[in-house]
């Protein structure tokens, strides 16, 4: 066990990083074999609010740190009503857990996901008919918010986990919800029992999703091959080479389109796999298709995706700050001033637009400053007095377009 550790924290070298504990078995175990290791580590444990038991589980994780001499801190969650509740817990605790990384000067944080976590989501996305993405083992290593989130506890099963802290005479909490079968991952979990007695456990369905995982890569090497090749960034827009976007086997379009929805779209995650099938196939027929707040148009042979107007209308922030999730908009005196979108309206205050060889649909799109109503620069319509508009530039597969 604490060798499997050593050797999956073992790209940290001696660097101190966070971990997050519950206090369930996993993350407790995942808490102990840290401090045995003699990492030098600091302890977050988010408390979601949903349960009363949360805080007493809370101020027991913070005890077993003070035992251990490790800083503990309690982070607060309040759930505001909107979305799937458990996909927003889950956000919400990420999003939670980064910035208190950053805060603290940790560029890791560990989470304590085993291999029995890896085989019940394999289970989860098999049942919604996922694709070879969804099918693919979660991975030991992410980034979010510029913090690196590590799993290194996914070749172990729970179950030994479990014999570890007892024969250390460490004990856990159970959360309640991890027996109420109204929950996907809990009937899941039962599911794999079942599996288990047929000879089928968990570290085969664990080592399938990993195999997954490995034909996924295939595929986004296959992807950025040919973004290499077809793909051109063109401001904040991606262009598609059609002849050759068209001879693709239609996994490696439906990457290279979804890659592009999700840049052009600051997307966290791609649509809904039917709707991504939709899309692709109305755009290599030449149609003009909108989804996730995206357009694809055609000209001269090739296929544009740009972002659509009405997705950042409502859209508004200071000079500096991050403008539809890539956009940062740079320039002298700024005070008083608001980045939103150029629209109708500011390209009426452009009439030189024509001369910057952008398409209008684009340029009504862009990232604009606003004193008001008067358009003080649109540095994509060529509107820039001394400002700037700086993008964040495309990840995965796109990364290789010129």
């Amino acid at each position: 066990m604490e060798s499997l550790f050593r050797a999956a924290i073992s790209p940290l070298r001696d660097d101190p990083f966070g971990i997050a504990v519950s206090g369930g078995g996993d993350s407790l175990a995942l808490l102990h074999l840290a401090a045995a290791a003699g990492c030098r580590v600091a302890v977050a444990t988010v408390d979601h609010g949903l349960r009363p038991e949360a805080a007493d589980e809370a101020r027991e994780v913070a005890r077993h740190c003070a035992e251990l001499g490790l800083s503990h801190d309690i982070l607060h969650w309040h759930h505001d009503g909107r979305g799937n509740l458990q996909d927003a817990a889950r956000r919400g605790r990420i999003a939670l857990l980064s910035g208190w990384a950053r805060g603290r000067g940790l560029g890791t944080v560990a989470l304590g996901h085993t291999q029995d976590d890896v085989a019940e989501t394999f289970l989860m996305r098999l049942a919604r008919d996922a694709g070879v993405d969804g099918l693919a083992a979660m991975a030991a290593r992410r980034e979010v918010g510029g913090v690196i989130f590590l799993r290194p506890l996914l070749e172990v099963p729970r179950d030994a986990l479990r014999r570890w802290l007892l024969d250390r005479g460490i004990g856990w909490a159970e959360d309640p919800s991890n027996a109420d079968a109204r929950y996907e991952r809990v009937r899941m979990r039962r599911a794999l029992a079942g599996l288990s007695e047929l000879g089928i456990p968990a570290g085969r369905i664990a080592g399938l999703a990993g195999r997954m995982a490995e034909v996924r890569d295939a595929l986004d090497a296959a992807a950025a091959d040919a973004a290499a090749r077809m793909a051109r960034i063109d401001g904040g827009d991606v262009l598609f080479e059609v002849p050759g976007l068209a001879a693709l086997s239609f996994e490696v379009q439906r990457r290279l389109l979804m890659a592009a929805l999700v840049w052009v779209g600051s997307a966290e995650y791609g649509p809904r796999r039917a709707e991504q099938e939709r899309f692709v196939a109305a755009a290599l027929a030449g149609r003009a298709v909108t989804l996730a707040g995206c357009r694809s148009s055609h000209a001269g042979g090739r296929m544009r995706i740009t972002r659509e107007l009405r997705a950042v209308a409502g859209q508004a922030v200071v000079p500096g700050e991050v403008w539809d999730g890539r956009w940062r908009v740079f320039g002298p005196d700024d005070k008083g001033l608001i980045i939103r979108a150029l629209g109708e309206v500011g390209l009426l205050q452009a009439p030189d637009w024509r001369r910057v060889a952008v398409p209008r649909a684009s340029l009504l799109a862009s990232p604009a400053v606003w004193a008001g109503d008067v358009l003080v620069a649109a540095p994509l319509a060529g509107v820039c007095p001394d400002w700037r508009a700086e993008g964040a530039p495309p990840k995965g597969p796109l990364s290789s377009a010129p």
